[in-house]
């Protein structure tokens, strides 16, 4: 009777171990909120790309689920608006993570249809915050990427405000886990220069790309290398701050600054 109780415990722990062992095997599933530097590109529109669309190639295989719910032309407030916040915040599940990053169509007063006062936008990160951790999930805020604008004498210029503060400071006060892709990409695009810059971002001269026949010169959406060199910068913000995700990352790499 006692080995048999026996063997039916050692069978119940190996059970339960077994099925811990899958919980801690499952994919973590990361959402991305955010407006057009982040988002899922359609084919017309290639090359540009993106920069949430490289992120998993940061990461381990199999570790992730990259749910890039980020969309063209959104502010803070369209995308409450649209339901589209309301659509992750109603998938969300214990343990998932969700990265946002707004402030390129919030800053925009000429954009009525999406612009955001500095205090709309902070009650609207506020919110985000809040959802998400009712949800036992956990939010990470990015502050906006850097566009290309340099001056006559090769400076580059910010054109985002308090925008990047105010995502800084909600961060500070209710305690999130912030990644400063203001201050990285800035970085970034004062190693290129004012020429070597263009090769991060949509830039074709006429007749080079059939989705651009009369060419394009973009300097706020990405190439793919401009797409992967972001990413590369938020991987490198998850391995500073986000402890939960940082140990599925793929070995460290220094990003490579090719001019």
């Amino acid at each position: 009777m006692i080995a048999r109780f026996a063997i039916f415990m050692f069978a119940v722990l190996a059970a339960h171990s077994g099925q811990i062992e899958a919980d801690q095997q499952k994919p973590i599933t990361i959402y991305l909120a955010g407006d057009s530097t982040m988002a899922q590109k359609l084919p017309a529109k290639r090359p540009e790309t993106g920069w949430g669309e490289m992120l998993s190639k940061f990461f381990q295989e199999g570790t992730v689920i990259i749910d890039n719910r980020a969309q063209n032309g959104r502010s803070t407030r369209t995308f409450i608006s649209e339901g589209r916040w309301q659509a992750i915040v109603d998938a969300l599940k214990p343990g998932d993570y969700v990265f946002i990053q707004f402030g390129h169509n919030d800053e925009s007063k000429e954009k009525v249809d999406r612009y955001t006062p500095p205090a709309d936008y902070r009650n609207n990160l506020i919110k985000f915050v809040s959802e998400v951790r009712a949800k036992k999930a956990t939010p990470v805020l990015l502050t906006p990427v850097r566009r290309r604008r340099f001056d006559k004498d090769g400076r580059l210029q910010d054109t985002h405000g308090e925008y990047p503060d105010i995502v800084r400071s909600v961060a500070t006060e209710y305690r999130v886990v912030l990644i400063d892709m203001h201050r990285g990409s800035g970085a970034v695009l004062n190693q290129y220069g004012v020429e070597g810059s263009r090769k991060l971002f949509l830039q074709l001269k006429p007749g080079e790309n059939s989705n651009y026949p009369d060419g394009i010169e973009d300097n706020t959406h990405f190439n793919p290398l401009g797409a992967e060199v972001m990413a590369g910068l938020a991987a490198d913000g998850i391995r500073r701050n986000v402890v939960g995700l940082a140990k599925l990352l793929k070995p460290h790499r220094a990003q490579e600054i090719a001019r």
